[in-house]
């Protein structure tokens, strides 16, 4: 059984992974030759538009899914016109887009920080009217990490943050003060079978994800539940999605959607029962749903620009690390460690030791 993906990443390597042992295979197409999913599984190199290419894929898979937002819409259209593609490319097409994307959550009952669209300088002044400052002036698509978003302060930052993201649809949005970050990853079988796993708390720095941790029984995890539970039926939605929220006092604002496998998923490769991975290809391939249960206190570091010594990760009780085999420069994920421990003070002791060998100068 062949999988096709969009995209040869770590998140498309470790969607390899977890199929191994279910006996799928995986054919990536990325236009890097070196991309580190190549070793496990086989590598299409090309453009994401090469429709020989596109096509091959079509022929070959069972079913075609994509491990990150920036797929050329084309590329899709041609694809779902030849094969099943999941989670379906509407999903996509609102997620890339954040104007839309904050535009469905309010549709759907969903709160989210103000939001105003933003195509020229005047705009822009007219947008802080009604966020107030300081608020964020984002790209509508292709930024992540972090990227393609500039915080407005004063009239000095709007001037600023304009001319460097003008020339492209802009959104303004409010800043939150937060009390935490958190997100809400799910699972939806074709059939409607929904799995959630536990709300996860999560830790930035310089716009990149550094840590999460699991959290079961969480106080705000039925809200966040329904809310994700929402998207999932409206989009008729098939596979892994995961919802960032902001948390303000009882409060959970919606900031993004990643309509695939997520960074602040990776504890459960050994913490769940079942980790996202498989659970994505059981979903998209109308195999039943895994398990979410969480097996113990379970916690993800990222490392960014940097590898640690093996041994000193390994060191750590209760640590298992995930090395993604890419060349090292600043401001790339490079791999991640999980740690799941008996008891969460061993948790909250692992983290801060893995914490102590991550340099964050590596991750701008």
């Amino acid at each position: 059984m062949i999988v096709g993906i969009l995209g040869g990443g770590q998140l498309a390597r470790m969607l390899a992974m977890a199929g191994q042992p279910l006996g799928i295979h995986c054919l990536f197409l990325d236009p890097a030759r070196d991309a580190c999913a190549r070793t496990t599984g086989e590598l299409l190199c090309g453009d994401y538009g090469d429709e020989r290419l596109l096509d091959e894929l079509a022929r070959r898979a069972a079913v075609v899914t994509y491990e990150f937002e920036n797929v050329p819409e084309a590329s899709l259209r041609h694809l779902a016109s030849r094969v099943t593609v999941h989670p379906h490319p509407k999903a996509l097409a609102l997620a890339r887009d954040r104007w839309h994307e904050k535009r469905l959550f309010t549709d759907l009952g969903i709160p989210t920080p103000a939001f105003v669209a933003v195509d020229t300088r005047a705009d822009l002044d007219q947008a802080l009217a009604v966020t107030g400052r300081p608020a964020v002036l984002k790209t509508r698509t292709m930024g992540y990490d972090g990227k393609g978003q500039r915080v407005v302060r004063n009239t000095g930052d709007a001037d600023t943050a304009f001319a460097a993201l003008c020339g492209v649809p802009l959104i303004l949005e409010g800043f939150v003060p937060f009390d935490r970050e958190v997100s809400l990853v799910a699972v939806r079988h074709a059939a409607g079978d929904v799995r959630f796993y536990p709300l996860t708390e999560n830790i930035h720095r310089n716009g990149v994800l550094a840590q999460s941790q699991a959290r079961p029984g969480d106080p705000m995890t039925a809200r966040a539940e329904t809310y994700v539970g929402r998207l999932l039926a409206h989009l008729d939605y098939v596979g892994v999605l995961a919802v960032e929220f902001f948390q303000k006092g009882d409060t959970l604002l919606a900031n993004e959607m990643a309509p695939r496998v997520h960074n602040s998923g990776h504890w459960t490769i050994e913490g769940a029962e079942t980790s996202q991975f498989e659970n994505h290809l059981r979903a998209v391939l109308g195999l039943p749903l895994g398990a979410t249960r969480v097996l113990a206190p379970s916690a993800m570091v990222n490392f960014v620009g940097r590898l640690p010594q093996a041994s000193a990760v390994l060191a750590v009780p209760g640590a298992h690390l995930h090395v993604y085999g890419k060349a090292a420069r600043a401001g790339r994920k490079l791999g991640h460690a999980t740690v799941r421990a008996p008891h969460e003070p061993d948790v909250l002791d692992a983290l801060s030791r893995l914490r102590a060998l991550v340099d964050l100068a590596d991750w701008n």
